[in-house]
């Protein structure tokens, strides 16, 4: 297949499989969002799901959350780990909402990234699930499986992220980020990866990915 083919297969496929991308993280406005998004680094959803119930009941914005301590904010969220430094990015950033974007969360990668804690890939989150401005999140699964399919050299996730915009149209890629993340999780795992079950890898996947998985 050319590249453009395997772009098209991709599409096509994770439409088929996937025409619904619920948003994995439970949140009812961009400030939680943000949050949750913060909570997941170096965490799972599902984990993240469970606190933010807790932390949300008690603060579900920027003005509430203020009046918590860090430390406060640390024993609420300290199951999703990372603990000290997510709750002084949530106290940090929500002060800031408040002093310098009067309580909102502000819709540049200028401003969000500007905020505590808060680098490009939690940005472009917020941007493409909050604002529905196209973006292209580029996390694990994403560059596991760009790599897998021979759609970037997997030096970067700067790179994988520059390849993802480049072949794939703008108007899918908010929908597109998600299918690429259910897939990983669901058939193309980096632990316990079955090439059998991974139907795009196997129809597309660049000549060394499979040649290593069958040497194994």
């Amino acid at each position: 297949m050319t590249k453009q083919e395997k772009v098209e297969f991709v599409i096509n496929k994770l439409e088929e499989i996937y025409p619904e991308t619920p948003i994995p993280l439970d949140h009812k406005d961009p400030y939680t969002l943000l949050i949750a998004v913060l909570l997941s680094a170096q965490s799972t959803d599902k984990g993240v799901n469970k606190i933010t119930p807790i932390l949300f009941n008690i603060a579900d914005n920027p003005y509430d959350m203020i009046k918590l301590s860090v430390e406060e904010i640390r024993e609420i969220i300290r199951p999703v780990g990372l603990s000290p430094m997510k709750s002084k990015g949530i106290y940090g950033l929500s002060n800031i909402i408040i002093d310098k974007h009067q309580g909102k969360v502000p819709q540049t990668f200028e401003d969000l990234e500007a905020l505590p804690a808060v680098g490009h890939k939690t940005a472009s989150v917020v941007m493409s699930q909050a604002f529905n401005i196209p973006t292209f999140p580029v996390d694990t699964h994403i560059h596991r499986l760009m790599y897998r399919w021979g759609l970037t050299n997997g030096k970067n996730v700067i790179q994988t992220e520059k390849d993802a915009k480049r072949l794939f149209p703008i108007d899918l890629w908010n929908k597109l980020h998600l299918q690429i993340i259910f897939y990983g999780r669901q058939y193309s795992p980096a632990r316990g990866w079955n090439l059998e079950n991974d139907i795009i890898t196997k129809a597309i996947g660049r000549k060394t990915v499979i040649n290593n998985y069958y040497k194994k």
